[in-house]
């Protein structure tokens, strides 16, 4: 068996994980990349590519059999070859038969410098792990390969930075690679808990995380962290009835698990789990309380599309979706960012110049609601950006309803997660559209970027907007349904 640096990568991203590289290992079933991935790899394609063109004379060792590029990189490496890309290194740490393809060796001075190009604008070991271990392997590899001296380690960053890097530790490495060995030739499927926010942008969801659901784990339970899923399993709690049969409030909030190098106790989120984890158990909704709702004759609906920050150093929105519903309903109003070099101010200029007709037609108390934390955020991040004419974000801000905690604090759902697409189809909404992910949406919009059809692009920015118009019908859905919730006395 041998281990590469992709195995590095695979371990960690998109989220750590033990699973992964076993069920990969034994040739277990994924799902086709999505749009959003597939735009990824095009980009970080391009950005690697754009930056060889940069690097002036070169020779490409991209093709060929691994046994022919391995001895053609020991071959430029010996005749001090200016640029070599995508060269293959080889060489074994602690037993372990290793391969690593850097995309760049540069020489520098009597030796060379190893580079490779992400298109991840944050290169921090906090952010990126996978990174600094994956430039550590070609470090330990390249010094088995030759005698040459190694003058460096970088990053060609998305914002195009070179970035360099410290030697970083070599018992890290070695302890991911030992790791990273154990998973692969593994014999049994490792223990692992699912989580939400880890599971859902996976290639083996429906290996993993569907059958937990089904099953009722207790890992399902929001609330119920993996490493307290895992502490629970030890003490013999499998599932949700398991941990309803164990304990109560005053037990579980004592019950203690791995935080760190400490242990943490649950705590007072401990009557939230079981709540929770009873209206799963039960397969009903648990009123708590009167949802906090203000009267009103008619609501916005505000929904943004925006741009990760590993594809925009600005994390641009893009859209600024807004729909009036309620006694009055308006037709759809978003407000789009242009295509040129001042499109971000554009798009927020456009967003002032709509929430300023909407205060005109339906008065300043208006409520703009909006499903968790994005939209409020970065109504502040503009502002510190372009300013804020007249004050009228910050009137927006005032009136900005999050149906995300008032849903919390109100309804105990047997849902294994309060995304809105889980909880708009709990509450009936059916979307008409075959895409439902906000990441089809970005991938599409930089579809739209790159190209210079103006009716392709026209297609693509119609296709965008259908899409968050459903959003906003969701929200309307999800705060109707919300509405209408009250506790059984």
């Amino acid at each position: 068996m041998r281990l590469s640096a992709s195995d590095i990568h695979a371990y960690y991203q998109p989220d750590q994980c033990d699973l992964r590289l076993y069920l990969r290992s034994k040739g277990i079933e994924e799902s086709e990349a999505g749009p959003f991935e597939l735009v990824l790899r095009k980009l970080g394609l391009r950005h690697e590519r754009d930056h060889l063109a940069a690097l002036g004379e070169h020779i490409d060792l991209s093709e060929g059999s691994t046994a022919d590029r391995v001895a053609a990189t020991t071959a430029a490496l010996a005749a001090r070859q200016p640029v070599i890309y995508q060269g293959v290194l080889v060489g074994e740490l602690d037993g372990l038969d290793l391969i690593g393809a850097p995309d760049f060796l540069v020489r520098s001075d009597d030796g060379y410098v190893i580079r490779d190009s992400k298109i991840a604008r944050r290169i921090t070991e906090k952010d990126h792990p996978e990174i600094m271990l994956q430039l550590q392997l070609y470090r330990h590899l390249f010094d088995a390969s030759c005698d040459l001296p190694l003058r460096g380690l970088e990053v060609h960053s998305g914002t195009g930075e070179i970035v360099g890097l410290e030697p970083g530790d070599p018992e890290k490495l070695r302890r991911v690679l030992a790791r990273i060995a154990v998973l692969k030739s593994g014999s049994e499927e490792p223990v692992a808990a699912v989580q939400w926010t880890k599971c859902a942008s996976c290639s083996f969801t429906r290996h993993c995380w569907d059958p937990a659901v089904s099953r009722h784990d207790v890992a399902v339970v929001p609330g119920v962290q993996q490493k307290m899923a895992l502490a629970l399993r030890e003490a013999g709690v499998l599932a949700v009835e398991d941990l309803l049969q164990r304990f109560d409030e005053a037990t579980l909030a004592e019950f203690r698990f791995p935080f760190g190098n400490t242990m943490r106790r649950v705590g007072k989120t401990a009557g939230g789990v079981l709540v929770l984890a009873r209206a799963i158990a039960e397969n009903k909704e648990i009123v708590l309380q009167p949802p906090s709702l203000p009267h009103h004759q008619n609501y916005v609906m505000l929904d943004l599309e925006g741009l990760p920050p590993q594809l925009d150093e600005l994390e641009k929105i893009y859209l600024w979706g807004m729909q009036v519903y309620g006694e009055r309903p308006s037709e759809f109003r978003p407000a789009v960012a242009g295509f040129g070099w001042d499109g971000d101010r554009e798009g927020w200029e456009m967003f002032l110049d709509v929430c300023e007709a909407l205060f005109a037609d339906y008065g300043d108390d208006i409520p703009f609601v909006h499903w968790a934390t994005y939209e409020k955020t970065f109504l502040t991040k503009y502002v510190e950006r372009f300013g804020d004419r007249d004050g009228i974000a910050a009137r927006v801000g005032g009136n900005c309803l999050d149906l995300l905690p008032i849903t919390r604090a109100s309804v105990a759902l047997p849902l294994p997660s309060y995304s809105l697409k889980v909880v708009e189809k709990h509450v009936g909404f059916t979307r008409t559209l075959a895409e439902g992910k906000g990441d089809w949406s970005i991938a599409r919009f930089i579809e739209a970027t790159e190209t210079d059809d103006e009716a392709e692009r026209a297609t693509i920015m119609k296709e965008i907007l259908a899409y968050n118009a459903e959003d906003l019908a969701a929200t309307w859905a999800v705060l109707v349904w919300l509405g209408s919730r009250r506790p059984v006395l």
